[in-house]
């Protein structure tokens, strides 16, 4: 029973192949692709990128207290948006990003930050 229905689904017509079945090298309707763009590094085969690792600008400048009325200073770790930055982005050590959090909220509350961008 089960070879009756697998050969008159052959008989029925070709069935679509799934997508990882076909061939590579081909875009969509079959038609030729070009060249694979290059990565961010703009290099050809394969290589990566070589991204600087981001140092905190506090430990390097040896700025041991973070002030909240240093508004030019905490400008530079909050978005435009009006969200704060974070670490990952700016490469400030982990006790200077919570330093640094609590004087850019310290600066919200008594006005010399916004809460929010431009809309």
């Amino acid at each position: 029973m089960a070879e009756e229905t697998n050969t008159s689904a052959a008989a029925n017509g070709p069935a679509e192949t799934p997508r990882s079945e076909t061939a590579r090298g081909e875009g969509p309707r079959g038609a030729p692709r070009g060249p694979r763009p290059t990565g961010p590094g703009g290099r050809e085969g394969g290589r990566k990128y070589f991204r600087r690792k981001k140092v905190c600008k506090f430990c390097i400048e040896k700025i041991e207290s973070i002030n909240y009325k240093d508004v030019r200073l905490l400008a530079q770790f909050v978005a435009e948006s009006g969200k704060i930055v974070p670490r990952r982005l700016t490469g400030v050590c982990t006790p200077h990003q919570r330093r640094l959090s609590t004087a850019i909220k310290q600066a919200r509350n008594i006005a010399l930050l916004p809460f929010a961008g431009r809309a």
